[in-house]
């Protein structure tokens, strides 16, 4: 099975990005979890991703607040698409780390979310994991007819309410 590898500085992110291992496991895709601090911890990061291929992971999501920094780190050592997902975790609401992810230098790229996307994260993952996995794109399909399905039962309930 696909892995992808969602790591984040603190736990005090899992909420933003549970919603991106809730759509992976939804798909039927393996995800694993990593608490660690690109600053703090630069080594168990650097490990980590380094073996991330050896170990089946095809993408790495990353969220961070602040300078927003784990993304790019990340990014740093590998050739895998890295996504990154600015966290709204300081007083400048998620700009700073938006801003901080967005800007990558030339060379080194990260897909980034908007502030707290972590389900569009995933959801990105899955697109990617597709191209190479009909299930996986006919899945993202039908997850999509179903999003069209529920706004328009929404519209009808609330005309009917008029």
């Amino acid at each position: 099975m696909k892995k992808v590898a969602i790591i984040m500085g603190s736990d005090s992110d899992w909420p933003i990005l549970k919603p991106a291992y809730e759509i992976l496991k939804e798909f039927e895709i393996d995800a694993e979890i990593l608490v660690d601090y690109a600053h703090r911890n630069p080594n168990t990061v650097r490990n980590f991703v380094l073996n991330s291929e050896k170990q089946g992971i095809k993408i790495l999501i990353a969220g961070a607040g602040a300078a927003a920094h784990l993304p790019g780190v990340i990014a740093s050592y590998t050739t895998l698409p890295v996504i990154g997902v600015p966290i709204s975790s300081s007083v400048l609401k998620g700009l700073d780390a938006l801003l901080s992810i967005v800007q990558m230098p030339s060379g080194i790229p990260v897909a980034t979310m908007a502030i707290d996307g972590g389900k569009n994260a995933g959801l990105f993952a899955l697109s990617i994991l597709s191209v190479e996995d009909k299930m996986i794109a006919d899945k993202l399909t039908e997850f999509r007819e179903n999003q069209i399905k529920q706004v328009e039962e929404k519209n009808t309930a609330i005309q009917l309410n008029l």
